[in-house]
């Protein structure tokens, strides 16, 4: 059973920074990881994502202010959000991908799995 346990949210104020961690267990699928976050009103929508070797891509809405990691196990993983802004005020939650069989020795890889969400509050 795959979990995703996220940390590290709270309130912050504009122009700092935040850092939040992801514990992840029973997670075997070699696929990507990353963090998605949802604001009040709006879609979920992907912040970025590591894929397990380690490569990384950004939502472009925050590229240049956020650095997604991992540890060498993929235990632990990070998101660091650096000049805050109040448009940076959402639910964040860990998710991995699922890696699913596909005709002829093909696999796709999907969003499955998600934590709990932890807040971010930036203010002025």
């Amino acid at each position: 059973q795959v979990q995703l346990v996220e940390s590290g949210g709270g309130p912050v104020q504009t122009g700092g920074s935040l850092k939040l961690s992801c514990s992840v267990s029973g997670y075997k699928d070699n696929c990507g990881m990353g963090w998605h976050r949802q604001a009040p009103g709006k879609d979920r929508e992907l912040v970025g994502s590591i894929s397990s070797a380690g490569l990384t891509t950004y939502a472009d809405s925050v590229k240049g202010r956020v650095t997604i990691s991992q540890d060498n196990d993929r235990n632990t993983i990070y998101l660091q959000i650096d000049s805050l802004t109040t448009e940076d005020t959402a639910v964040y939650y860990c998710a991995a991908e699922r890696r699913e069989a596909q005709r002829y020795g093909l696999s796709v890889c999907y969003w499955e799995y998600w934590g709990q969400g932890t807040q971010v509050t930036v203010s002025s």
